[in-house]
């Protein structure tokens, strides 16, 4: 079965390898164009403009749009307001695409106008009509503008009049109010032309400055699913090594009345489905040698002020904070929980949190009452004989690390942490991955990543899943991760049918028979990392080359994972340890799965190789 869906994988990468490579993002933005691999940016975005100037306009997790490609046509369905609108994008073999909006009022709309805006680069050099030009102040028919060594060029059907807004051009596709059944539409090709940069990259590690262990690649297994989960489980658990596991703790069915004894039930064998179900998933990877983690997601109502909320309210806010009131009758809730799974189940957790309490990813906390949790419950637990300790974080995004800080400035919460958690969705700016390195630096604990990902919105629109585009900014940040925050584990969010790394088998409807994506090569490969290595400091001369390097000198043992963004260039590696006498290559990119290139010798500490275009690249060297 393994060679089969090998197979299955390499014809359906190799299968897009003929398109041309411009690209859309899923919420309706067009992006650029590739050529040679290097993204040459082509910029847009639907806006709808009200009389009062007041702008609504397509942008990631700003809609709820649908996403889907057909050979050589990507397909975007979404709304701004009471207008629906479906984008076509259609690319040739070469470097030019059609793009067709059309739009259609399902209510009556108020609006100055609905436009295509275009990002113009504050040095362009723009013309019209064929016409250098300072502005545009004419129908155009075709619109070009050069910026540095690119060059972009519109062409429409008939002269349209657009309008400047800010860094844009405002393209018409309606004019005026909507009413409702009024429909518009819009369709206009363009060409990008630019010369790739292909200029070599210098790349260095320092093997003497060795940080934080890397235990190894980990995933996400809170099951959803029950149809088509437990094929992309095995498959995950069966062809890849995961070396730390998440499991959600389905407490609002654990104990649903203040008054339940649970752990009696459960010596009586009446546990709830999904509580039996989550505690043989935590059985399962505990007995493959991983620490777990237990998130509780949500919680019964008794145990909460308000009506438990699994979506936002009118006002925004997500979640419930618990109720202070039963604070000791929580505590013993969850620590009964624990207890069951290490007596009934064998399983020793290592860690707990809730997840993204933050933000209400359903419990919501106050950083306050997060640091208060830690102390409390973390007594609770060691007073009961358990070893589980709490995530500090555990959070939503990077981008909220201040919700650390009563906790981080009172170490008292310090023998309750077993480690700092946050989720990659948002914050990937190195200052603000620091700030989480920090964080494990002053607490003395592992960093983990507790949800690894890119976009909590693709769910929406799987299609995503299997474009190279999303393979490629997926892995570019592990790797960035592994860097610069040097974590104990990266847990793919999820190795599961949720945001699987598979496809076909059912998942998203998909028929196809299961099969590997460009994804799951990526995380296979990166999975491969051996465990115990230790990170050590590297860097790249550009920016669209990432770098994180891994070493343990006493096993003399050395890895580097290299994702080159852009064209295939040539680099040179300075600074590998002299126990390295060559390097073995392992490549991953749109047509290949785990490729073994041939091995690179290494003289004095430096290594010339060939980049890629669009790759994952791992050295190995013992």
């Amino acid at each position: 079965m393994k060679c089969r869906l090998w197979l299955i994988a390499l014809g359906m990468m190799s299968s897009h390898a003929a398109f041309s490579q411009a690209e859309i993002a899923p919420w309706g933005n067009v992006t650029g164009v590739r050529i040679e691999g290097q993204l040459f940016p082509f910029e847009t975005r639907l806006i709808l403009l009200d009389n009062n100037q007041h702008m609504t306009a397509t942008g990631k997790e700003l809609q709820r749009p649908v996403y889907k490609r057909t050979g050589n046509e990507q397909v975007v369905a979404t709304a701004l307001q009471h207008i629906d609108l479906k984008e076509r994008l259609i690319a040739s073999t070469t470097n030019t695409a059609a793009l067709n909006v059309f739009a259609v009022a399902k209510e009556a709309q108020t609006a100055q106008g609905l436009y295509l805006a275009v990002k113009v680069p504050g040095n362009a050099q723009l013309s019209v009509n064929g016409k250098t030009v300072a502005a545009v102040n004419e129908p155009v028919r075709d619109l070009g503008f050069k910026s540095g060594n690119q060059v972009v060029k519109l062409e429409f059907s008939t002269p349209l009049t657009l309008k400047p807004y800010g860094n844009e051009l405002l393209v018409p596709v309606h004019t005026g109010n909507f009413e409702k059944g009024d429909t518009a539409s819009l369709q206009f090709t363009f060409t990008v032309n630019g010369k790739a940069d292909k200029s070599p990259v210098a790349l260095t590690v320092n093997a003497a400055a060795a940080g934080r262990v890397f235990d190894g690649f980990g995933g996400n297994f809170r099951l959803q699913n029950p149809a088509t989960d437990p094929q992309v489980i095995d498959y995950c658990l069966e062809n890849m090594r995961v070396a730390w596991g998440r499991v959600e703790m389905p407490w609002r069915f654990w104990q649903r009345n203040i008054t339940d004894q649970p752990l009696d039930s459960a010596k009586a064998g009446r546990l709830h489905p999904a509580v039996k179900a989550a505690m043989e998933m935590a059985q399962r990877l505990y007995k493959k040698g991983m620490p777990v983690i237990l998130s509780a997601w949500s919680a019964p109502a008794w145990a909460v002020v308000g009506e438990p909320k699994f979506q936002p309210g009118p006002d925004g806010v997500w979640g419930n904070p618990l109720n202070a009131a039963h604070t000791n009758e929580i505590y013993r809730s969850i620590a009964d929980y624990i207890s069951c799974l290490q007596t009934i189940y064998g399983v020793e957790a290592g860690y707990f949190s809730f997840n993204e309490s933050d933000l209400g990813i359903n419990i919501r906390q106050t950083p306050e009452e997060h640091a208060a949790l830690i102390k409390g419950l973390g007594a609770c637990l060691q007073q009961r004989g358990l070893k589980t300790k709490l995530l500090l974080g555990d959070n939503s995004d990077a981008t909220t690390w201040s919700f650390l800080d009563v906790a981080l400035n009172d170490p008292a919460t310090y023998p309750y942490i077993g480690a700092v958690s946050f989720h990659s969705w948002r914050g990937w700016e190195k200052s603000t991955l620091e700030k989480w390195a920090g964080a494990a630096q002053k607490t003395g604990k592992p960093l983990i990543v507790g949800e690894g990902s890119i976009d909590a919105q693709a769910w929406g629109y799987p299609a995503i899943f299997e474009e190279p585009v999303y393979a490629l900014e997926e892995i570019n940040l592990y790797v960035r991760l592994l860097n610069i925050c040097q974590p104990a584990s990266i847990l793919q969010w999820q190795l599961t049918a949720d945001y699987s790394p598979l496809a076909g088998g059912g998942i998203f409807g998909d028929q196809r028979p299961l099969q590997p994506t460009q994804r799951f090569w990526n995380l296979k490969q990166l999975a491969a990392t051996p465990a115990g290595l230790q990170a050590l400091q590297a860097a790249s001369s550009r920016q669209d080359v990432s770098i994180a390097a891994l070493g343990n000198k006493e096993k003399k043992q050395l890895m580097i994972h290299l994702v080159n963004n852009g064209a295939a260039r040539k680099a040179v590696l300075n600074g590998l340890p002299a126990y390295v006498k060559e390097l073995g290559v392992t490549v991953t990119s749109q047509q290949q799965a785990m490729k073994t290139k041939k091995t690179i010798p290494v003289h004095n500490g430096v290594a010339s190789l060939d980049l890629e275009s669009c790759a994952f690249i791992t050295l190995a060297g013992e």
